[in-house]
């Protein structure tokens, strides 16, 4: 069984206090892909401490000199797992956790069989708010503790999405949703560009900066935007460029997507109809980039512009694979998207071992110091976070999970010294064999927000 530490309100008071974790730590410092010397890419300490202080980390070391420097300082034994970044989630849904798992369509017809007509519930706050509880409790069960996310298109949505993050102290990038084009655009979900764009400058005055919650300017795609609000999204873009916002959509996904909305905007790139409008940037998210040529890439990498792989959404759609090698070799900015509810998980591990068969039939070996790289450090540079999160460098937000390798019996007995040669074999088998029971507690800022019943047995402090 599991059981969710609800966050709320006054379990923050006295989060000053200084706070240490021993485990076996890992992080990242770089990209395994790209650094001269791999050792030098990651830090692993098979006895480390992670101390912490007002919700960030304060120091991270190997557990005999920490001690020695911080003596008394209270330490919570974690021994026995794995301690490292929270996950981040480049791309997820809130409204679809109440259809993930809805069968037999590919992107079109099921965004109009099923998405939509979930979505229209949403104009409830009331109805909004209980599924945002779940859907987030269901992130930190997985061990994500930011994402960028998709409401609907209701401002009540977007409220409820970022009071429920704010409750939990979570860092969450999300935004209304934009939709003008008709028919492509439901009646219950159209609304007139420029009264979305006033509603828009609203939520970004009330939320962005606001604790950790941040925003991003969301037209659903260009299918259902026409380029009135597409420039108009290129307008709040620039308004608030100083601010730090985010431009979040979706690219190339569907080759009967990318065939329809050239036409509809009359271009010969699907992406061009963002470049047009102004929306490539550092801080613009295209999710999926699964059919993509070199103006695509050349444009994208030369904007700075991220794509989103989202392995198991392009596998359940029958949408396409990412091109990882390809991706590398450009020098394309990127992070892992689980997005729900296309995807079929929240868990990261599990968007790894989709990641790693939609590598191998390309003829790529994603290993786990890659892998696991992806999943936190790399997913934070990719939305621009890794100066406040991604790994346990001093100062950073101490977001982290606490990982399992035995947590099933299978698991205990693969995870065996005989049969588990080092930390990259371990890594792999949580990748490929574990899910969200692999997560055994989640940290947000130096709190513990979730605990398995497993865990909380093993630690009594909690």
């Amino acid at each position: 069984a599991l059981v969710l530490k609800k966050v709320l309100g006054s379990v923050f008071k006295g989060a000053g206090g200084i706070q240490g974790y021993r485990g076996q730590i890992l992080h990242f410092l770089e990209d395994p892909h790209t650094a001269k010397d791999i050792d030098k890419a990651y830090e692993f300490i098979q006895d480390g401490v992670l101390v912490v202080k007002g919700g960030k980390v304060v120091c991270c070391g190997e557990a005999k000199a920490v001690l020695k420097q911080y003596r008394g300082l209270p330490v919570t034994d974690h021994s026995q797992y794995i301690m490292c970044p929270g996950f981040v989630d480049c791309h997820i849904h809130f409204p679809q956790v109440d259809m993930i798992g809805a069968y037999g369509e590919q992107l079109l017809e099921w965004l109009q069989k099923y998405t939509f007509p979930t979505e229209e519930k949403f104009k409830d706050k009331a109805y909004a708010a209980k599924v945002a509880d779940v859907f987030l409790d269901e992130m930190l069960r997985s061990g994500t503790t930011s994402a960028l996310v998709f409401a609907t298109v209701h401002k009540a949505s977007t409220d409820a999405l970022f009071e429920a993050a704010e409750r939990r102290n979570m860092l969450i990038i999300a935004g209304k949703v934009m939709m003008d084009r008709a028919p492509f655009a439901p009646p219950n979900l159209f609304q007139e560009a420029k009264e979305c764009h006033a509603d828009c400058k609203e939520l970004i005055d009330k939320w962005h900066g606001k604790g950790r919650s941040l925003y991003a300017v969301t037209p659903r795609f260009a299918i259902t935007a026409t380029s009135e609000q597409l420039q108009l999204c290129g307008e709040l873009m620039r308004e608030y460029e100083g601010k730090g916002i985010y431009m979040h959509t979706h690219l190339n996904e569907n080759k009967d997507e990318i065939d329809l909305a050239k036409g509809l905007h009359d271009k010969d790139s699907y992406l061009d109809i963002y470049a047009h409008a102004g929306l490539l940037g550092p801080r613009s998210v295209f999710a999926h980039c699964v059919h993509m040529n070199d103006l695509d890439y050349g444009a994208m990498t030369s904007s700075r512009s991220v794509a989103a792989f989202c392995p198991t959404s392009n596998l359940f759609l029958g949408s396409g694979f990412f091109d990882i090698k390809t991706a590398w070799q450009k020098k394309l900015r990127f992070g892992l998207g689980t997005d729900v509810g296309a995807g079929t998980s929240f868990c990261h591990l599990q968007t790894l071992n989709e990641a790693y068969k939609v590598s191998q039939m390309q003829g790529v070996k994603l290993d786990a110091l890659n892998a696991f790289y992806i999943a936190t450090l790399g997913s934070a540079a990719a939305l621009s976070l890794d100066e406040r999160i991604g790994n346990f460098k001093v100062g950073k937000e101490a977001d982290f999970v606490c990982l399992d390798a035995r947590s099933t019996p299978l698991m205990t007995h693969r995870t065996d010294r005989e049969r588990c040669r080092d930390l990259l074999d371990k890594l792999f088998v949580l990748m490929t064999i574990g899910d969200d029971r692999a997560v055994a507690a989640t940290y947000v800022a130096g709190k513990c927000v979730m605990s398995t019943e497993r865990f909380k047995k093993r630690n009594a402090w909690f």
